[in-house]
């Protein structure tokens, strides 16, 4: 395994990876496309950018680590589409970047900056213009993620009432940091002080712009320590300018450096260089998480954090995990046994696998199903985009199993709505035993119960005496062996229909299927790899 690490981070982060055993490269700027071709792992910090042209020298590449919040370095359509997946480390950084948040609305509310330029500069200026205290202001949050969950906490230490806007939170949560959820409007016009602490979006950028800029209070103040692209600079430049504004703090730019920005240079500006998360606990502690992440996705399969994934909890993934590995071999199980190519795949959740993530399980019955029939790299990350291109059609229902294993998930092929051939249709079901083992449980309604693994003779065939015999012997002279042989039929009659499952030992060729299908009473015979 090959991990490159393109950008500084702990020394604690990097020996984590070196201790799993891997290949751990440090490269540059200059040495990092020389190296990216055999990698299967990148971390970055903001300074590499992850392009498309770099995700074309990366065939082999798996995941991408960012240690930090944002991902706009990262070009996460292009990742998805090749089936990398993309983890930030949200929280790492969120004391500091909420302390640098208060360091500059403090700044701003007493004029740190401009008394002490004026010492340095031999002038003594206390008689100027009095600070303000926070004491009793109103703060206006903008993002109530963990960063602006530690501003608020803060906030309430200095006796601040605390508005916050952010659609994507409950009551219940805000509350807890003694936060009043508000529409936004509200928030402008009511706020002494406005920080932002949201993602870049198409939905976000230009956030503060000159009609939000008009809606804020006269006098009020604004704090930038999330991303530069949130602010429309030549707005927030004449609100400075006007006087609508008494001053703004930022630590973000939409250029970095900000060479050509309108608010360099303007006296009522506090600026620093894009360092809110940079404190040595928070590059300790994001070193340390994205590389327990990126370790525990290339030796475990565990996902956290990903931003081209639904996110689980903890406790879904747990109990999520095997069922994963289930859907996967389902969705291969039918792309290989179906008697047509399906243009609809339905998707049937029982008991706990429905409370699991069925996105993911949803994810991994494509990925199978498509890896089975494409020769291009599809997993879990990129499975819904592949099937939505080539028009395949899922969906998905839940249901309570009232015999039999209760925890199930049942995958069929089906043709286009328009067709009526009900033998056009192909379903298997299976579930996952105590000991992890994902089992088939039945095909098209047939019981037939059969470990979902290694290379598997699919057959259908009506129930007559001496089948199996005649299929044993015939897998005999061909030097086949049989590890385990599992039938099922429809009902208990002479020449009902049945199927069975064979697995087989060692590589086998399917020029075995044509002296199987020989056998008289075998209507179809496939072989299935698992």
């Amino acid at each position: 395994m090959k991990v490159i690490v393109a950008d500084k981070i702990s020394e604690r982060g990097v020996e984590l990876l070196r201790s799993a055993g891997w290949n751990i490269v440090l490269t540059t700027k200059d040495t990092l496309n020389a190296e990216i071709a055999d990698a299967d792992a990148l971390v970055v910090r903001s300074a590499t950018k992850v392009t498309p042209e770099l995700l074309e020298k990366a065939p082999r590449l798996r995941v991408v680590g960012r240690a930090g919040v944002g991902v706009d370095n990262i070009d996460l359509e292009e990742a998805t589409r090749r089936g990398v997946l993309v983890m930030s480390t949200p929280g790492g950084n969120a004391v500091s970047v909420a302390e640098h948040t208060f360091a500059l609305m403090l700044s701003l509310a007493r004029q740190v900056p401009r008394h002490d330029k004026a010492i340095h500069e031999g002038r003594w200026e206390k008689s100027s213009a009095a600070g303000t205290e926070v004491r009793g202001k109103t703060l206006g949050l903008i993002g109530l993620g963990r960063i602006g969950s530690e501003v608020a906490v803060r906030a309430e230490a200095f006796d601040m009432r605390v508005l916050g806007y952010d659609p994507y939170i409950s009551e219940a949560a805000a509350r807890e940091v003694q936060v009043e959820l508000v529409p936004l409007e509200r928030l402008l016009a009511e706020s002494d002080f406005v920080s932002l602490h949201t993602a870049l979006s198409p939905a976000t950028q230009n956030l503060i712009n000159a009609n939000t800029l008009a809606q804020m209070k006269k006098g009020a103040r604004l704090v930038n320590a999330a991303r530069g692209e949130l602010i429309d600079e030549a707005a927030l430049a004449e609100a400075l300018k006007s006087g609508k504004l008494a001053g703004a703090a930022l630590d973000v730019f939409v250029e970095e450096p900000p060479k050509n920005s309108p608010l360099v240079g303007l006296p009522n500006v506090i600026a620093t260089p894009h360092v809110a998360g940079s404190t040595t606990e928070a590059q300790e502690e994001v070193g340390t998480q994205v590389a327990v992440q990126v370790r525990d996705y290339l030796a475990e399969g565990i996902i956290r954090n990903a931003v081209n994934l639904p996110a689980l909890s903890a406790d879904q993934y747990r109990r999520g995990r095997p069922y994963v590995g289930l859907a996967e071999r389902l969705g291969s199980f039918v792309a290989q046994a179906a008697p047509s190519r399906p243009a609809r795949i339905r998707i049937r959740y029982a008991g706990e696998v429905a409370e699991v993530g069925t996105h993911l399980l949803r994810s991994a019955v494509l990925a199978g199903l498509l890896n089975a029939v494409l020769d291009e790299k599809v997993n879990v990350v990129n499975a819904p985009q592949v099937a939505a291109a080539r028009g395949l059609a899922v969906e998905e229902e839940t249901r309570r199993r009232e015999h039999g294993f209760p925890n199930t998930l049942e995958v069929s092929a089906l043709p286009d709505k328009s067709a009526s051939d009900p033998a056009a249709e192909f379903t298997v079901e299976g579930t996952v035993l105590h000991d992890g083992s994902p089992r088939v449980l039945q095909i098209n309604g047939i019981p037939v119960e059969s470990q979902l693994e290694g290379t598997i003779l699919y057959l259908r065939n009506r129930d007559e005496p001496g089948v199996i015999g005649l299929v044993g012997s015939t897998l005999g002279q061909l030097g086949v062996n049989i590890a385990t042989f599992a039938l099922g039929r429809r009902q208990a009659a002479v020449g009902a229909e049945a199927v069975a499952l064979v697995r087989l030992d060692g590589t086998v060729s399917p020029s075995i299927l044509e002296p199987i299908k020989k056998v008289r009473a075998i209507t179809e015979a496939r072989l299935l790899n698992i």
